[in-house]
């Protein structure tokens, strides 16, 4: 393993940030945090921290082709 090598460093972003990155109220989030089906989040101190990774996994694990695709279905 090279050790120069280097890792690209972990972005965060807040509750307010990560709703403005998906277009979502921070409300949404806190309230998904609350009953499940939200992206991933870190509890950083008394922070709420989003992994700008996490969001954009979250997000993609949510596309659909068509109404009738069987992930459309379980969004409900």
């Amino acid at each position: 393993m090279d050790k120069h090598a280097t890792t690209p460093a972990a972005v965060y972003l807040t509750c307010d940030e990560a709703g403005a990155h998906l277009k979502l109220s921070p409300r949404t989030l806190e309230k998904m945090r609350t009953i499940g089906g939200g992206p991933r989040f870190r509890k950083l101190g008394r922070r709420v921290m989003y992994s700008l990774q996490d969001l954009e996994a979250w997000a993609d694990s949510r596309a659909c082709e068509s109404t009738s695709d069987p992930v459309y279905a379980s969004l409900r």
